[in-house]
């Protein structure tokens, strides 16, 4: 099922199917449009094939609508969105289709701060481009490109000025690295060089030819659980293609589950300083325990990185992110970032003297459910009511729809919602125990599947 995406979380499709450089241009045309002419656009893109036509189309279409454009090259997207702040640009993009498989590519257009355009914003450019509403600029007013290769230098220079770095470069602490030959293949060995770490770095050619899907999930991650144990390490790094998500594996090269690098990161940013904390529906409940015990508040969005950087910044939260990897500290940068959940870590296990999987331990244990299947877009809004329908008599049931629909119920919640970047549905959930959960998911499955027939 190839459908252009067109989200708060920017341009999804095919390469050779919806997205083509046709589209691309088109979409930098619309941007062009929506900034004004004169203005100035960073770009960087991640290790994708596709990712320089991708490129070279959308930079077109800036540049003939009379808007610069700074060449980041070959960037992380949170490394991308640190320089579209750096160098004052008025919005930067990311060529990249994040996690999903390499036969995908989008586009995700930054605000000058380098957050995600807000839904008000991606509505707008949305509109320009489905209006054809842009002009071009004439021979001497088009804009001009410029390229910045320092990305990798002063991102990860702003990572280490928020952690101990002595404290962690005294433990010589040895780390396995699955970059998936991604966009986290500079950054990432330049930041655990830094951090006076021994490491082993696998999947580090940033070809894009990926040597395995590039969602950082249990099933997708065996060759760096087995490299932890060979290697003796004290911990295993897994990024996706862009390098904003990160998951963990322990020193007994168990996958912990990519839920636990926000509750760990969290656990670590409130033993040092207080305040709320902001993440999505879609993220465990471990959050919301950690700050309780902290005496800090959880503020929750709808999916999307954007929806949770509004409202960190609308609650004046210290610190967020989202439940599948993604740690988003502003005091570096307001997106997802591997490179700080990776520090964060290293500088918890440095200062308690614990491994991972003692960190974790201390954790409350829950039991989360992910599952995803294509569903045409017309289809949503039916298995949303029908949903609603099939646990209104449930006894102390609350309906949270600010993202598709979110039930929660006494000894678990469960959600199902359409995905903002493929054309599929999710339903997760989560409870204490396996059973409870995988019966409350089955119950909404059901209901997907008699809308779905």
């Amino acid at each position: 099922m190839d459908r252009l995406m067109v989200s708060v979380s920017g341009v999804r499709g095919m390469i050779g199917g919806t997205l083509t450089p046709h589209v691309a241009c088109e979409f930098g045309c619309a941007f062009a449009a929506m900034l004004g002419a004169g203005k100035k656009v960073a770009i960087g893109r991640d290790t994708r094939t596709s990712g320089p036509m991708i490129r070279n189309a959308v930079a077109a279409g800036l540049l003939a609508g009379g808007v610069h454009v700074v060449d980041l090259g070959v960037v992380s997207t949170p490394g991308a969105a640190f320089m579209t702040a750096r160098l004052g640009c008025d919005g930067g993009v990311v060529i990249t289709a994040s996690h999903n498989p390499i036969e995908y590519n989008g586009i995700k257009f930054l605000q000058p701060t380098g957050t995600g355009l807000s839904a008000g914003d991606a509505e707008r450019l949305k509109q320009i481009w489905q209006a054809r509403q842009w002009s071009f600029a004439g021979p001497l007013e088009q804009g001009e490109e410029t390229r910045d290769g320092r990305t990798a230098g002063q991102h990860v220079s702003s990572v280490l000025s928020a952690v101990d770095i002595f404290a962690i470069a005294d433990k010589r602490f040895k780390v396995v690295l699955d970059s998936v030959n991604g966009a986290g293949c500079v950054e990432a060995p330049v930041l655990l060089g830094k951090l006076g770490c021994e490491y082993k770095h696998l999947n580090a050619e940033g070809t894009g030819r990926f040597a395995h899907p590039p969602e950082p999930v249990e099933e997708n991650l065996r060759e760096l659980c087995q490299a932890v144990k060979a290697q003796r390490a004290a911990v295993g790094f897994a990024q996706d293609a862009d390098a904003d998500r990160l998951a963990i594996v322990d020193e007994k090269g168990v996958f912990i589950g990519e839920e636990y690098t926000l509750a760990l990161a969290t656990a670590f940013v409130l033993r040092k300083r207080k305040g709320a904390i902001a993440t999505n529906l879609a993220t465990s409940r471990m959050v919301d325990d950690i700050a309780a015990a902290a005496g800090c508040r959880v503020v929750r969005s709808p999916t999307g990185e954007a929806n949770v950087v509004d409202a960190m910044c609308r609650e004046g939260c210290i610190f967020g992110g989202e439940g599948g990897g993604g740690v988003i500290e502003p005091r570096v940068v307001p997106v997802r970032d591997s490179l700080v959940g990776m520090a964060y870590l290293l500088q918890q296990m440095a200062e308690t003297g614990k491994t991972v999987s003692q960190l974790v331990a201390e954790i409350p244990r829950y039991v989360m459910v992910k599952t995803k299947q294509p569903c045409p877009q017309e289809a949503v809004a039916d298995i949303l009511t029908a949903a609603r329908e099939a646990f209104a008599g449930d006894a102390d049931v609350r309906f949270n729809d600010q993202d598709g629909l979110r039930i929660d119920l006494a000894q678990a919640w469960v959600s199902v919602r359409a995905s903002n970047t493929e054309p599929i549905i999710r339903v997760m959930g989560e409870a204490r125990d396996r059973a409870t959960i995988e019966t409350l998911i089955q119950r909404v499955r059901s209901v997907v599947q008699a809308v779905l027939a």
